[in-house]
C-alpha cells in the first residue's frame, strides 16, 4: 500500500515563492509518474505539474509555465515542486499524486495525498 505525504504550503504575498514536496511511502507496481494537481475554492481540479520518470518528461499547465518548476527524486520517490512569483489565482489545495502513468496532465492509477494549502495574498 502506498501513502502519498506532502510537505510545504503555506501563505505569502504576491511575487513571494513556496517549494511543496512529495513523498511516495511504501510499494506502488508500476509507479512512474508523481505530480501536483491542484483546486481553488469554487472552482474544479486541474493538473499543475508533473514528471515522467522513464523519460525524464515534464508536463506544466500553460498558467504556471514560466513560474512553477518541477523536479523528482526517482530513488527516493520524491517529487518537489518550486514555486515563484506567485499570484493571488494560484491560491488552492494542492494535492500530490503518485500513479502508474500520466498523460498531460492526467494521471493513470494514481494515490493521492491530502493536500497543502497555498494562499496569495495581493
Amino acid at each position: 500500500q502506498l501513502q502519498v505525504v506532502e510537505s510545504g504550503g503555506g501563505s505569502v504575498q504576491a511575487g513571494g515563492s513556496l517549494r511543496l514536496s512529495c513523498a511516495a511511502i511504501g510499494y506502488k507496481y508500476r509507479m512512474k509518474c508523481m505530480g501536483w494537481v491542484r483546486q481553488a475554492p469554487g472552482k474544479e481540479r486541474g493538473g499543475v505539474a508533473n514528471s515522467y520518470f522513464p523519460e525524464s518528461r515534464t508536463y506544466l499547465s500553460d498558467s504556471v509555465k514560466g513560474r512553477f518548476t518541477i523536479s523528482h527524486d526517482h530513488a527516493k520517490k520524491k517529487v518537489y515542486l518550486q514555486m515563484n512569483n506567485l499570484k493571488p489565482e494560484d491560491t488552492a489545495m494542492y494535492y500530490c499524486a503518485a500513479a502508474e502513468d500520466c498523460v498531460g496532465e492526467y494521471f493513470v492509477e494514481a494515490d493521492w495525498g491530502q493536500g497543502p494549502q497555498v494562499i496569495v495574498s495581493s
